[in-house]
Parts: structure tokens; C-alpha cells; sequence
């Protein structure tokens, strides 16, 4: 089942733009190797979740996968053949909005080549680029 927020203020939001690094959640916190983003965008809730059982059947068991992500935004669409006007659609999907430097997955408790290949597994389902950091020592 893909991800959405339980309770929302407005049922349809403006497209808006991504602009700007992200200045919050663009840290390894939880894990030893992190994806991060490259470049911003939107990802649906389905590519979240397709990522997330691409990496827990690479991992069975060993290691413990981290989701840094939440698709808050509801995405609309009119249906194919609908003439102009009649206001806006209705949402189809929930995305998470993405700037460039978020951390969207985390991969702890496994060694660095098998991290290497779980978010590699990761990262041929983004829909963004994205490339593999790891934490930083004190």
C-alpha cells in the first residue's frame, strides 16, 4: 500500500516550484550509507514504496533500511479527452517533493558493498539522480 498523510488542511495544493538546496533532512542520522538527491523533482508514492521492497529483498534481514521521505503532496489530473475549463481535477497520487541534497533512503548495520548494491537497487527506480554518501565521522 502506498503512503499518504492521514489527515490533510486542503484536499488540492498549487503545483508550485522546487527551488533552492535543502538545508534540512541532507544528513546520514540514522544509517552508515544514505541516497541522496542531485537534483530536485517530485516522487509518487509508489516509486517510495517500490524503492522501499527493491531494497528490503536485497537486504533480508541483514541491515535495517531507513525511509527519509513522505509523499505529502497530493498531485491532480483531468481525465484524457476533458475540454479546458470545469476547474481543477481531482489527485490521482501523493508525491514527495524533493530538493537537491535530501537524504531520501538510509541503510545501517551492513557493509559497505552490500550498501553499495542495495542503493544502487534504489536508485535505477528514482526518478531523479541521486548518488550514495555515507556518514560522517566525529
Amino acid at each position: 500500500m502506498a503512503m499518504m498523510p492521514k489527515r490533510i488542511k486542503h484536499r488540492k495544493v498549487q503545483r508550485g516550484r522546487v527551488r533552492g538546496v535543502a538545508s534540512r533532512g541532507n544528513r546520514v542520522v540514522f544509517g552508515d550509507f544514505a541516497l541522496q538527491a542531485t537534483q530536485g523533482g517530485w516522487i509518487p508514492a509508489k516509486t517510495i514504496e517500490a524503492g522501499r521492497i527493491a531494497a528490503q529483498q536485497y537486504l533480508r534481514g541483514e541491515g535495517k533500511l531507513y525511509i527519509r521521505i513522505f509523499p505529502n503532496k497530493p498531485i491532480t489530473s483531468v481525465p484524457i479527452g476533458t475540454r479546458m475549463g470545469k476547474g481543477k481535477g481531482e489527485p490521482e497520487y501523493w508525491a514527495a517533493v524533493i530538493r537537491p541534497g535530501t537524504v531520501l533512503y538510509e541503510v545501517g548495520g551492513t557493509n559497505e558493498d552490500a550498501a553499495r548494491l542495495c542503493l544502487a537497487r534504489l536508485a535505477h527506480k528514482m526518478p531523479i539522480r541521486v548518488r550514495m554518501i555515507r556518514r560522517r565521522l566525529k
